[in-house]
Formats: C-alpha cells, structure tokens, sequence
C-alpha cells in the first residue's frame, strides 16, 4: 500500500521526515519497505502566476507567447501551446531552475525563436492528474471571491509534492490498508495527537429508502450491506487535492464519483460502489450465490463466467456485479448519470478470496476484503462516501439508509493481567503505560483488581482475541528493543549439533573450501521440471508430491532432486555473464514411496487418500554439486584452463568423502540427464551401498538450461552416506620403516573399471599392501583393439621391518594371478 506523507499527516502529524516516520512504523510493526517522492521538487521556483498579455506567437499558429507576472515585480515572457490559456488568469507557474516530476529540470529555452522563461503547467505536469490538452487555471479553484497573489508558493495552493510510504501490511492487519489506520498507528508510535476519522460526522439519516430496495439472500457470505441514494448529480473532474492524493496513492482520476469510491476505499480501508440508479433495473439489488456457468461483464468490459461458490449482486435483469471483487458494466457511472446508488457492503474473506482465485481476478477491493473487513467498517466508508458526494458533485441525499445485516458481533473484552505481560516479557511494563498504549490504538479499557479489562475494537475483531495478542500489541509499541535478551526454559534440552549435523556441515564445508558456492533453491517446482531433465513422465508423475493449494503452476509439486534448483541458478548465472561456475545445495528432496505391497489402485489411484494405499510421502535430505564452464580462471600460466568433467566432479566427490572419513566407490550406470558412457552409481562403505549418482550434464539438458560449456554434477542421499561416516577417527602409529615401491601394467577390457582393477588388487595384496593407484592409461596397437592398459603403482609397507623383493615377490605373483582371473587381465612386459 502507497501511503502518501502529506495525506497521512492530515490525520496525523508528528513533524518527523519521512526517514524518520518510516523508522517509528517498522519499529512497531508496520513495515516500510520504501520511501518514494512524488511530485516536483526544487519548490522555491513553482509559484502562483498572473497572465498580464496573450498574443500569438509570430512563427507558430498553434503557440502563444505571454507575459506572466511571478511576483516581486518582474513579468516573465512565457511560450505557452495550450489552447486555453488567455489574459487575465491566475495560473501555475514553472520558473527556470524547477525540477518536474520525472527529474527534469527545467531551463529558459528558446521556441521557435522565442525566448522562453519557464513553463505554465496543465495538472499532469505537476503529477496531479493526467489532463494535459490544457493548462490548470487557478481562478477555477478559488470560492467567494478570493484571489492568490503572484508570485504565491504554488505549494500553499496545490499538493505539488509529498513523499510516499510504500507499507508492507500483513494479512491480520487489513484496518492498515486505510489512511486513517496508518495514522492511528503513527499516533500510538509518537504520540503525536490523533484527529478524528473522517467519517465522525455522518450526513446521513437512518430509516428506508423509497427510490431503492436490497435483498440479500445469502446473509451467511453478506453479513452487512448498506446503501444510500443521491439524486441530482453532475460528473465533473474533481479539484486537484483529491487528484493528487490519488496519483500519489497510485490511482488514476476518473471523474468526481468514481474517484469518491478510490478516495473512500484508501482513506477508509473499506471499498464502496457506486451504481448509476438508472440504469439498475427495477431499482432492486438482489445478492444471491452465483449458478453454475453463468456469465456477467466486468468493468473491464471482460466476461466472467461464475461457479455456486462466489457472490453475485443482481438487478431485475440479471447480474450486474461479482461481490466483492468488480462491479459489472452495465450499472456503472457514466457521463449523463444523474443519480448514484452507493453501496458499501460487508463480505465474508475466505469466500472473495476464493472467487477472486478461480476467476484470476485481483481487485484492490477483493485484496482488502479477502483480509476480513468488520461490517462496522462499511457504515464508516458510507458516511465518508456521503460526506464526499455532498461536498464534490453537489447531489442531494434522499432520506433514509439502506442497511441489511447487523452492526457486528458484540465486543470482546480480555482481562490482561499485570504479573502475565512480566511473564511473556521478561521485563513489567507499567500498568499506566499499558493503559496509555492501549487507548491509543482505540482499545477500550478499565481497571480490574489484577490488571486490565480491555475491550477489542471492532475493527481489530479477526486479530486480537487473547490475552497474548493483547500483551503484543503492548510490547510492539512500548518498543520491542527494549526486551531484554533471555534463553528459554531447557529443561535439560541441549544446545550443541547432533552428530548427524556436524557430518553434514562437514561435508558442505569441504566442497566449499574448494571454491564451490552454496545456494538455498526452492523445494518447489513445477511437473515440466521432469521433461527438462529427460525423466520417464509416468514415473515421474507417479512420485511427484503435489501441493493442493500451490501458489502458482511453476511451484505447484514439490522437488524430487536437487539438481533442478542447480541448475536453474545455473542457468540465471549464465544470463548474466557468469558460466564458469561451481555450486552446491543441501536440501530436502520428496517423493511418493510404496511401502507395502498394496498400491494406489485400493483407494482409486489417489495416494493421498486414506484406507489401504501403503504409499507415503518420503523426504531426505540430499547433497547435490554443480561445476560448469572453466575449473579456475585462465591466466598466462594456463591461457586454456581445463574444464568441468567427470573426473572434475568426481573430485569433489572425493573431497566429501575424505571429509567424513568414508570409503566412496563409482560404478557404471545411466541416468536420462547424464551423458551416455560419462556417467556412475556412487557406492559407500565396506558393503558398497549405492547412495546417489555422478557424471557429465547430458547435452540436451545442458542445451534446455542455456548452458553452451561442459558441465558435471552429483547428488547424494545425505541421510544414508553419514550413516557410513567415521565419525570417531581411529589413530596408528606410524613406521618408520621405508615403503618399496613397485610398478606393473595390466591389459584389461575397455568394459573394466579401472576402479574394479583397484578392488581386485587391494584385495590380493592382503596387510602389506600400503597404497595402489593408476598413474598411466594406454591404448594402442600393442595391448589390441578393445583393450586398455593400465600402469599400476604399488606401495607395499611393514610396520617392524624393511621389505626385500623376496618378501614382495609373492604378493606381486598372487595380485597378478587375481588381475588374471577375475578380470581377464595380462602381465605386460
């Protein structure tokens, strides 16, 4: 919500900036997101001007040159193009130096060869309105007679400028979404004096209405609606304070009626309607639920087709408005209405935010009633309606109110005692005090032997209806700074990381001391995230975890990898120039589960059903890293710096499990958005139990992400691989005893892992085999076509004594016989 400076201080007006304003309010709970300036600035130089002369300009038909007295005895020779400006008017005036509203400032110029000293402003160019095919004349302004002398501050005259509030209101606080419930706020956070609400003094009468008649046929989704009629109206446009406050609130003047309806709906909180009595037929409004199917046309000339659930306001020829949400085409305000039937009715929240959903359909009236509005609050923005239309289209109100539906439930009154505000607290808050706050936000309130008896606003019904609400609304004024910092009860409870958390931050640390950056991606996604990655849809389908009330259809089932949320901040890295990149993520990943032997076919396919489905939502949290582009930047050492890869990422794999002291082994295997022949099963511990995957991005994939360079990735179960984790390292002492070194190459199959040679050759080698490793692979015409060589370097270690090659010899032999039967691998020379 834009809550305008200079509206606001109307009510209330503490003398603080507009800094210093927005401070107070998001101290108390009322968030300030943004201070704007709306309007001109540099104001010394907009000031009130006399047109002394008016005549042609001698090179443009469609240009006037005129003299303009701005005060202090100087007349200033303006060029003017508006057609009605002529001699004898009282105008505003733009001087040299003055700064217009979209930060231009403004000069002497020359037009047509014509000096020029400044400007005489039409409304829009001084963000007051949007009439720019003439200029404002100042005459038009002024009541019995009175007249502004030139040279006249324009800003004494005219809302020129103000500074603009943008408020971040939360749902429980819809009273806030009114000028007047801001001000009451400010009121209570300064102490600054409080005027009364515009709609203290109600014009109006009670008793019926003989040129107008409501039923209301649902009372259970219309708890009030109220209604007067006013005959003998002129549509005009409305005087610029109105337009200005409007323009600064973020609306657009219309005409004096329907800019009323703003005006009410942002001063009041509460929205009103207004009908062109004329043109509702029968002069009968009828409020009914809507029927399957039917059709009405909004105002923005857009048809509706409506369900039973939503609300609609009838006339004797059909619908003419969806309640609570936009009036309908047919019955609004047009040019030639002469009389107004102004609604200002109550709905239920729940019932217009559905409707306002289902249409896709938001209104700044559906946004404040979907909140719950009291259905007191819609007599307020009656009588400030009615006091509005008296005042600015000169109409005369017919007797008699409209007003079907009660005032309200009967005020809630909650004893807050002394000893509990201490006690929630930490610290006791005079009960004075407490009185003093309390009042201020209109709360009523009386002694009561242990504390106070305090008796609920209407207006603050759907929100404080306890005594800790009661105690908040004490604490947020009173200042919650001024707490003081205490730890809860424990009650034993302890305070450090648990085991499996500390082997969790140990694992992300490693990856990011390795130049990995860590992210947060949403745990929602939207089912096409599947197609992106080349995922089998049925199946996939078939565990997505859907939400039943998304917020939109781009996070609409929940996320069953992470490498979706990696790679789609890849890929806005990559829109922004950065495509050499390294990220990491650990989060929760979920899933639909069988887990029995009955299926979603028992309850109709529906695993969210009750009765036999053995299916269960699962969550695990998982880790998943991300390279892409070049490994480190290029330098002269290396202008060509290697790229993401397997064997890259396999690194990085390996950094998690030196980190948690676990033994990780890969093993081939495919995945839809892995590159074929580049990509493994991850294994963990001594009984090699599979806990996620690796490998390269399958191109594809990458291509749908916009990544254009290679790119490698893994994920793994985090919960299963800490349960592999050496959470206890074991010490040995350390041989002083040197290793013998000794050096083999073996022919295998191109289909051998070289990490299944590894496992064969450790085995064989038994205790004094210290260390084995590839440091060599070969293919040629000497090992054959189909075929790999592989360069072993083997470290054998005894830990009381030097090993000879006699000793060696035979556990060389017996690892060379393994390598020969298990894996069909040969000795080469």
């Amino acid at each position: 919500m834009r809550a305008p400076l200079e509206w606001l201080n109307r009510y209330c007006d503490p003398g603080l900036a507009a800094r210093e304003v927005e401070e107070r309010l998001t101290m108390t709970g009322t968030k300030v997101e943004a201070v704007h300036h709306h309007g001109v600035d540099a104001l010394e130089h907009f000031v009130v001007g006399k047109v002394l002369e008016h005549g042609r300009h001698p090179d443009a038909d469609r240009l006037s040159v005129c003299k303009v007295d701005v005060g202090g005895g100087y007349t200033a020779q303006i060029v003017c193009g508006a057609p009605n400006v002529a001699a004898g008017q009282t105008v505003a005036v733009a001087r040299p130096g003055a700064v217009m509203p979209g930060g231009t400032k403004l000069g002497k110029a020359k037009l047509r060869g014509v000096e020029s000293e400044g400007m005489i402003l039409a409304e829009d160019e001084l963000a007051i309105g949007t009439e720019h095919a003439g200029i404002m004349v100042l005459d038009d302004l002024l009541e019995n007679g009175a007249q502004l002398d030139a040279g006249a501050p324009l800003q004494s005259v005219l809302p020129i400028t103000t500074a603009v509030l943008e408020l971040e209101i939360t749902p429980n606080r819809p009273d806030c979404l009114g000028i007047y419930g801001v001000a009451r706020e400010l009121h209570a956070a300064t102490g600054a004096p409080l005027n009364p609400p515009p709609w203290a003094d109600d014009p109006g009468t009670p008793g019926p209405v003989q040129e107008a008649e409501v039923v209301v046929d649902c009372p259970d989704l219309n708890p009030r609606f109220t209604a007067r009629v006013f005959e003998g109206v002129t549509i005009a446009p409305s005087p610029p304070w109105l337009k200005g406050r409007l323009m600064a609130a973020g609306q657009r003047p219309i005409n004096n009626v329907v800019d009323i309806t703003n005006y009410v709906m942002l001063e009041a909180g509460h929205p009103v309607h207004a009908f062109d009595l004329d043109r509702v037929a029968g002069r009968r409004l009828t409020v009914r639920r809507a029927r399957d199917g039917e059709q009405v046309t909004t105002l923005d000339d857009q048809v509706r087709r409506l369900d039973s659930e939503m609300v609609v306001i009838e006339d004797d020829e059909g619908p003419t408005s969806i309640a609570g949400v936009m009036g309908g085409a047919r019955s609004e305000v047009q040019q030639d209405t002469t009389r107004v039937l102004m609604e200002a009715a109550n709905w239920v929240g729940p019932n217009i935010h559905r409707t306002s959903q289902v249409l896709g359909l938001r209104s700044e009236a559906s946004g404040r009633f979907e909140k719950g509005l009291s259905p007191e609050q819609a007599m307020e923005a009656q009588a400030l309606a009615t006091k509005l239309m008296l005042e600015l289209t000169g109409a005369r109100l017919t007797p008699g109110t409209i007003d079907v539906g009660g005032p309200g439930p009967a005020a809630k009154t909650i004893r807050l005692r002394t000893q509990k505000v201490q006690d929630i607290l930490g610290m006791a808050i005079a009960k004075p005090r407490q009185r003093e706050i309390l009042e201020a936000l209109e709360f009523a309130v009386a002694d009561a032997p242990d504390g106070l008896d305090v008796t609920v606003p209407h207006f603050r019904r759907n929100d404080v209806y306890r005594e800790a609400d009661v105690i908040e609304e004490v604490a947020r004024i009173d200042g919650l700074d001024k707490l003081p910092t205490t730890l809860p009860k424990r009650r034993g409870a302890a305070g450090n990381l648990s085991l499996e958390q500390r082997l969790r931050r140990r694992a992300i640390d490693a990856l990011v001391g390795r130049g990995l950056h860590e992210i947060v991606g949403w745990s929602f996604t939207d089912p096409g995230f599947a197609d992106r990655l080349r995922l089998d849809p049925a199946d996939h389908r078939r565990r997505f975890v859907a939400l039943e009330n998304p917020m939109s259809e781009q996070q609409s089932v929940m996320r069953t990898t992470l490498l979706g949320s990696l790679l789609d901040a890849a890929r806005l890295n990559a829109a922004h120039g950065q495509s050499d990149l390294g990220l990491v993520e650990q989060g929760a990943v979920y899933e639909w589960r069988d887990d029995g032997p009955a299926s979603a076919q028992q309850n109709g396919g529906n695993p969210r059903r009750g009765g036999l489905d053995h299916r269960l939502p699962h969550e695990h949290r998982a880790l998943g890293a991300l390279l892409a582009g070049r490994l480190h930047p290029p330098s002269w050492g290396t202008p060509e710096p290697p790229r993401a890869g397997f064997f890259a990422i396999k690194g990085m794999l390996e950094a998690v499990g030196a980190a948690l002291r676990i033994e990780l082994d890969v093993e081939p295997a495919t995945e839809p958005f892995l590159h074929p022949g580049r990509t493994a099963r991850i294994l963990a511990g001594a009984a090699n139990e599979p806990v996620g995957w690796i490998g390269e991005l399958h191109p594809l994939v990458a291509r749908e992400y916009d990544l254009a360079d290679a790119a490698a990735a893994f994920e793994v179960d985090l919960d299963r691989l800490v349960t592999h984790a050496d959470a206890v390292p074991a010490y040995r002492d350390l041989t002083s005893f040197p290793a013998l070194r000794q050096d083999l190459a073996v022919a295998v199959s191109d289909d051998v892992p070289a990490a299944a040679v590894l496992r064969v050759v450790r085995r064989a080698g038994g205790d004094l085999l210290a260390d084995a490793r590839v440091f060599d692979v070969y293919r040629g015409a000497q090992v054959g076509e189909g075929r790999t060589s592989l360069a072993l370097a083997l470290q054998f270690r005894a830990p009381d004594r030097t090993l000879s090659d006699e000793d060696v010899a035979p556990l060389r032999d017996r690892i060379v016989e393994a390598l020969r039967s298990e894996l069909g691998g040969e000795l080469r020379a």
